[in-house]
């Protein structure tokens, strides 16, 4: 166990060794640290005066970034650069203006590459836009064309702004900020404020019922506050005790703890989890029962088979006007993007980019590449197969993708059965109206290479004549209001398990002379003994017994003789 030994301890010199790791105080704890191993280095996107990701960058001449919701509170208290601790102003500070993908990453405008912590990042001073080192060589200083990139205005050497270099990393050490080294704090009055308030450092769900305690003491305090302030602006403040009091026999308004919730329409399949976290978890508060999750309404319509109503919307094109069936029922979130694009306006002025006679016409990118489009949700939806839907004539309305799950706002009408298709798009419509029109964008000219039409086929307007969705929840008002009219809603919807349904009294209704309930008379209340039922006789007492089938005697019968 020993160093080099084989004793079954550690002496106290081994433990206090260079090499080892321990609380004992020795000759290795008391070593000094060697330069430079407090450095650590700020990310080029993050804030150097609240060290988070910036959401409004700006920088000053010598390339620190700060967030301009940051840096004017303390330019308004101290008027320096809190990194140098020079002397700064609001005006000297350059609007940064970085370039984003898809998915919200910084990168070059001309590239497209994505920005990280090794790339050399620039910014120019007269127009903010920020670029990679990398591609302002190659294409500016090399080729000796002093033009943004990006706006074409002219700029020199003097407006390049260093952000970000790998080469010299202790330009964004932590270490040699000032406001660091000082202590300096760089909060505003209000957070100040919020941190010195201990009730803002809590996690009150965690507390369970001791979230009540500190609940109540915040309103003592702010009906205190508010007495004080009506006090000193010489008002009268009165206080009036209501005291309730119920009649005897006066049915309570608190209902049973046995009851059960009604069940909401937009409940989901599974559980908030909060009875579980409870359970494994002495920091939350216990909950002793599930309920189940909330979807929103979106949610809930978006469910397959749940929207059965068909919808129609017309596709007016420079050549003739389509007339277009949606179904919701197989494809729900094609059917809401297709809608909701339309009553966006997103359609309007498309071309149609690519036409194949004898197969399909494309549509639906506003770039009129076939490479652009995007969705309702400003992101790619999953893939919808579950239906009877197929390729299989002439007219079928589909979702044109680049793969599995990257449906946009792009689509197709086909110009025959294609069933190779099937499973690999999602099927949303058929053209029911102007097959005429179908007919002569098949038949016009295109470009021999790219399937383009010589001649732009340009979509006018798509208006939504039925809106399938809006059409569901018009007939779920209607049949609510029905059923609240017809006093079936609540306690008079219910049934007891003879068959009759239950009034809002408790009592038996009328009806429901199927199955066991036709042979027991209604539920009746005796006046004098209160809410006590009787249940009556059996209407078929007085009934004769059936007649017995003979017993065939046969063989060697059942020896009741033996």
């Amino acid at each position: 166990m020993g160093k080099g030994t084989d004793k079954l301890y550690i002496t106290h010199s081994e433990w206090a060794s260079e090499d080892a790791y321990s609380a004992s105080s020795g000759s290795g704890t008391a070593k000094p640290k060697a330069p430079g191993s407090s450095f650590k280095r700020l990310p080029f996107n993050f804030c150097s005066v609240s060290l988070q990701p910036f959401t409004h960058p700006v920088c000053t001449a010598n390339g620190t970034i700060f967030d301009l919701s940051n840096i004017l509170p303390w330019l308004e208290k101290h008027g320096t650069n809190p990194v140098t601790g020079t002397p700064l102003k609001s005006s000297e500070l350059i609007k940064l203006h970085f370039a984003k993908n898809d998915e919200g990453e910084m990168i070059d405008p001309v590239t497209f590459k994505v920005f990280t912590d090794n790339t050399h990042i620039l910014a120019l001073k007269n127009t903010g836009n920020v670029f990679a080192y990398d591609t302002v060589e190659r294409l500016n200083i090399k080729a000796k064309m002093w033009r943004d990139l990006v706006n074409d205005e002219e700029f020199s050497r003097k407006d390049l702004i260093t952000l970000q270099d790998p080469q010299n990393i202790e330009s964004r050490d932590l270490s040699s900020f000032k406001y660091l080294q000082e202590g300096t704090s760089t909060l505003t009055p209000e957070q100040e404020a919020e941190r010195n308030d201990p009730s803002h450092n809590l996690n009150k769900n965690a507390l369970g019922n001791a979230a009540k305690i500190l609940k109540a003491k915040e309103a003592v305090a702010k009906a205190r506050s508010q007495r004080t302030g009506h006090t000193n602006g010489n008002h009268t403040i009165t206080t009036s005790t209501t005291i309730s009091t119920s009649k005897p026999g006066a049915p309570s308004s608190k209902s049973s703890s046995h009851a059960t919730k009604p069940v909401p329409y937009n409940a989901a399949q599974h559980t908030t989890g909060q009875a579980a976290a409870s359970f494994t978890s002495t920091g939350l508060t216990p909950h002793t029962s599930s309920e189940r999750a909330l979807l929103t309404n979106e949610e809930y319509l978006l469910k397959p088979r749940r929207v059965k109503q068909k919808g129609y919307a017309r596709i007016q094109t420079s050549l003739g006007s389509l007339n277009i069936q949606l179904h919701p029922e197989f494809a729900p979130r094609a059917v809401w993007n297709f809608v909701h694009l339309a009553k966006k306006g997103y359609y309007k002025d498309v071309l149609f980019h690519r036409n194949i006679r004898n197969f399909m016409v494309q549509g639906g990118d506003p770039t009129g590449t076939g490479k652009g489009g995007a969705s309702i949700w400003n992101k790619n939806f999953a893939d919808e197969f579950d239906g009877p839907l197929s390729h299989d004539k002439r007219g079928v309305v589909s979702m044109a993708n680049k793969g599995k799950d990257t449906n946009g706002s792009q689509f197709f009408i086909t110009y025959r059965a294609a069933k190779h298709l099937d499973r690999k798009h999602t099927i949303f419509g058929t053209v029911v109206g102007g097959l005429d029109t179908l007919a002569r964008m098949e038949e016009a000219e295109v470009s021999e290479g790219e399937k383009r039409p010589v001649v732009d086929m340009v979509i006018g307007e798509v208006v939504v004549f039925v809106d399938p969705f809006e059409e569901f929840w018009r007939e779920r008002g209607e049949k609510e209001a029905k059923e609240k009219e017809e006093g079936i809603v609540g306690e008079e919807g219910k049934v007891s398990w003879t068959g009759r349904r239950v009034d809002g009294e408790g009592g038996m209704g009328k009806g429901g002379d199927e199955g066991v309930g036709k042979y027991l008379r209604g539920v009746t209340r005796d006046e004098g003994e209160g809410d006590r039922s009787v249940i009556a006789k059996w209407e078929g007492e007085s009934a004769e017994e059936p007649v017995r089938k003979k017993i065939k005697v046969g063989g060697f019968g059942n020896f009741e003789g033996w």
